[in-house]
């Protein structure tokens, strides 16, 4: 088997980019109202990486170690998680936002036995002592953590590593396919679970975003998503770290995203919709351009033609905008650029026929299948539904997970066996292929609402309801009596002012609806200021919620 390690990747660009700048750290204002940032070169971070691998491994992290991340975004959280990967240890990345409970209950499904945190973490940890009993090494980042940390700061310092100190670390061998890291998806449909990627997993998502997306050392990055910056620095990309809280992308100060990329003219970025929606809005309204700007990847949940539209104003002339589509088992597997949506899909969309989310990706294959709720124990070709059928879509390819962690119900349930070498992923989205070869997305298996006339899928339903000028956007639920009901969010500024303005809004949804025999028999509405929305991106819909919600409401 080939030997590789991810953080492979990171002394190679060392060797290549040496003293360029790699990754922005915002650490204060400066005197002229932007921000002060800590900056490490691709040689510096390289150089910390080792520094961090050394005191891990001397204190006892061992190859395959489950090792628990809890770091903030930046120099030390980078050089941390390569640290991890060099010790062939594998770390365990979750979302801090998704809450104590779920938090809790990922880290006694993964049963750590090291952790790296910040103090606050490790505080926690000592609160809720049985959540954490695995953990045996405790090391810790920052002031005013418990006694029983090792501090990584004794290994060195950003400081230090500037100033021309030197580390060196000859860690274990990995191969393609050993564990890499377990990454927990949100839980927007289901409780979360944990996700392994083998190192394979990462070198094909680097090959994918290198080749499709144009992502090389003549762009400067600026993530949204923290773990997005791990690639671009092994891409030879500067990556710049924005001011923000990373789990409230949709809050975000949009002052302080315009400031990151003027400040170091930013050509490449990723984030969610709901980020993009603020900072355009923004810059819209206060006529600002980005013109540095040259790719913008939207991804999380499906992003509007308007959307697009208005990151074309503020973005160069030339830039575009781009969807990767995929979830936390499998990403990237397919592309879309704002261009084609707009020239060619988006009227279709909005008549219903989904969300088109484009050409399947080098090195992966994508099939639509005819939607059954049962495992499938092996695969067939004629399982394969025809073009423009809606069916479930599956994948196959390295990009896709290796397994669940600890979880064979789900593995069994979302997998299925190729006699002819690998597997296909259940992606549990409903979707087709159009004849130009485009893969279309309908909406969710799971929030497919049925009744005894039809089945409805979400997105396609919803895009009926949407075009009204006063719809943000909307929300297809079962009711729990086989009746569909449309939850809507109105516009900012467009909530009824009083209960006839309320009435006609319904009235007006209704005469929409009624335009389309797959809408007809949606009569129920229920208006919402706000949607629930997941933890990663702010722009996921939590159907769910709002499902026991109509479950509990009684209509008028």
């Amino acid at each position: 088997m080939q030997q590789f390690n991810i953080a492979q990747l990171l002394n190679e660009a060392a060797g290549k980019y040496g003293d360029r700048r790699a990754l922005y750290e915002p650490c204060g204002k400066n005197k002229k109202g932007g921000f002060r940032y800590r900056i490490l070169s691709f040689k510096e971070l390289n150089v910390l990486t080792n520094a961090y691998a050394e005191m891990l491994s001397s204190r006892g992290v061992t190859p395959g170690m489950h090792v628990l991340m809890l770091v903030k975004p930046g120099l030390e959280f980078a050089a941390a998680v390569f640290a991890v990967y060099r010790t062939g240890a594998v770390p365990i990345l979750i979302d801090p936002g998704m809450g104590s409970k779920n938090l809790r209950g990922c880290i006694r499904t993964t049963a750590p036995e090291a952790m790296v945190a910040i103090s606050a973490a490790h505080w926690f940890r000592k609160w809720f002592k049985l959540d954490f009993q695995s953990v045996r090494l405790a090391f810790s980042l920052g002031r005013a953590a418990p006694s029983d940390c090792l501090r990584l700061e004794q290994a060195a310092t950003p400081e230090e590593v500037m100033r021309g100190a030197e580390f060196e670390f000859s860690g274990p061998q990995t191969t393609l396919d050993d564990p890499a890291a377990i990454v927990f998806t949100t839980g927007s449909t289901g409780p979360p679970k944990g996700v392994i990627y083998a190192h394979r997993t990462f070198r094909k998502q680097i090959e994918i975003i290198r080749e499709v997306y144009g992502a090389d050392p003549e762009h400067v990055d600026m993530s949204g998503f923290p773990l997005f910056a791990l690639f671009a620095i092994v891409l030879g990309m500067p990556s710049v770290i924005p001011r923000m809280d990373f789990t409230r992308p949709a809050q975000v100060n949009p002052k302080n995203i315009i400031s990151a990329i003027t400040e170091h003219s930013v050509s490449f970025s990723f984030g969610s919709p709901a980020l993009w929606r603020t900072v355009c809005s923004y810059c819209l309204e206060h006529n600002i351009l980005l013109p540095s700007l040259k790719k913008v990847l939207l991804a999380g949940a499906p992003v509007s033609v308007d959307l697009h539209r208005m990151l074309k104003q503020i973005i160069a002339p030339d830039g575009e905008t781009l969807v990767p589509y995929g979830a936390t088992e499998a990403l990237p597997i397919a592309n879309f650029t704002g261009s084609e949506m707009i020239a060619e899909t988006a009227a279709l969309t909005a008549r219903g026929k989904g969300y088109c989310v484009g050409y399947t990706n080098p090195g992966v294959e994508i099939r639509v299948i005819a939607c059954v709720d049962e495992h499938i124990p092996v695969w067939r070709d004629d399982l394969t539904a025809a073009t423009l059928s809606i069916g479930e879509i599956v994948v196959k390819g390295d990009v896709v997970k290796k397994s669940y962690f600890n979880a064979p119900g789900a593995d069994a349930a979302s997998t299925i066996p190729d006699p002819t070498g690998g597997v296909w992923h259940r992606m549990g989205d409903m979707g087709y292929f159009d004849k130009k070869k485009r893969l279309w997305f309908c909406g969710r298996k799971s929030h497919r609402v049925i009744t005894p006339q039809r089945t409805y899928y979400s997105v396609c339903s919803e895009a009926i309801f949407n075009r009204h000028a006063d719809v943000f956007r909307s929300a297809l639920v079962a009711d729990g009596t086989d009746s569909p009901v449309l939850f809507v969010e109105p516009e900012v500024g467009r909530w009824p002012a009083h209960r006839a303005a309320e009435d006609n809004l319904i009235r007006e949804l209704k005469q929409l609806g009624a335009e389309y025999d797959f809408t007809r028999e949606i009569n129920k509405f229920i208006l919402r200021k706000r949607f629930p929305v997941d933890i990663r991106h702010n722009a996921k819909i939590f159907r769910e919620k709002l499902a026991q919600t109509a479950r509990n409401f009684k209509l008028c």
